[in-house]
């Protein structure tokens, strides 16, 4: 019996996702009457304000992977080895942007950084490419730091850094070479997971106006009827890309160990 109610709950939680997705596809083909087709996807493509956008949120998100793993890495790092009465702190907050919406973070900072405050980042747009995204790294701060805290939990650190230290290498060295390696495959995690939130993310873009893809799914939205259904199966097939990912280089981790 719990087995038939455990299958039960799978099957229905599979349909409930499973089913709109298979709709929205089925609609998105649906441009040309009377035959499925690709027309609505080919016009999106072919769109050059879907590609400038694209591409900005991809640069964004790349420059969001690299700060917060330049942040987070050594953070985690110096407090398990250091500071560990500093976790549970440290963990409350990187939870914090679970808990505040986003709209309340852009907020803060266009009060803090407009062109009439000490530091003007809204004023010219490389400023507000900077804040946007380090807007971006709060967003994706919980799922990062976790996963770069977990890949610090399944090492010795204590035990690299005193074998590091002995053979003279810097706190430059030991990071970059020996715990940055360690950890690749949590850091990989973390930023599959920032990528995912960069391309999907709105709120933050919109209020900053910047030309990102978030705001852009919202306009077409607004204005069409086939080519937002085929961006919402892209950005689906996007995200569900960068989930398997994160399954795969999990399973190649696992797969060096038991080698190992």
């Amino acid at each position: 019996m719990k087995k038939f109610w455990a299958w039960g709950a799978l099957i229905f939680g599979l349909l409930y996702f499973i089913l709109p997705l298979l709709g929205m596809t089925n609609f998105s083909l649906k441009m040309r009457r009377g035959v499925y087709s690709l027309d609505a996807y080919a016009v999106v493509l072919g769109d050059p304000r879907f590609q400038e956008t694209f591409t900005y949120s991809i640069l964004m998100a790349l420059a969001t992977i690299v700060f917060g793993v330049l942040l987070v890495v050594p953070t985690a790092y110096w407090v398990r080895l250091k500071l560990p009465g500093l976790r549970p702190y440290i963990e409350f907050i990187t939870l914090l942007p679970l808990v505040i919406p986003a709209i309340v973070i852009v907020f803060g900072y266009i009060r803090l950084y407009n062109t009439s405050s000490w530091l003007p980042l809204t004023g010219t747009t490389t400023g507000t490419n900077i804040l946007l995204m380090f807007g971006y790294a709060t967003l994706a701060l919980p799922y990062m730091y976790r996963s770069v805290d977990t890949g610090l939990r399944s090492i010795d650190i204590a035990t690299l850094t005193e074998a590091a230290q002995s053979l003279g290498a810097g706190w430059t060295t030991i990071l970059a070479k020996i715990i940055l390696p360690n950890v690749l495959v949590a850091v990989l995690s973390g930023a599959f997971l920032t990528f995912a939130i960069v391309i999907g993310e709105f709120t933050m873009a919109a209020l900053l106006n910047r030309p990102a893809f978030g705001p852009y799914m919202q306009l077409l939205g607004a204005n069409r009827a086939y080519e937002p259904a085929a961006l919402a199966v892209m950005s689906f097939a996007l995200t569900w890309g960068c989930l398997g990912l994160i399954q795969l280089v999990s399973r190649f981790q696992k797969g060096a160990q038991s080698a190992a």
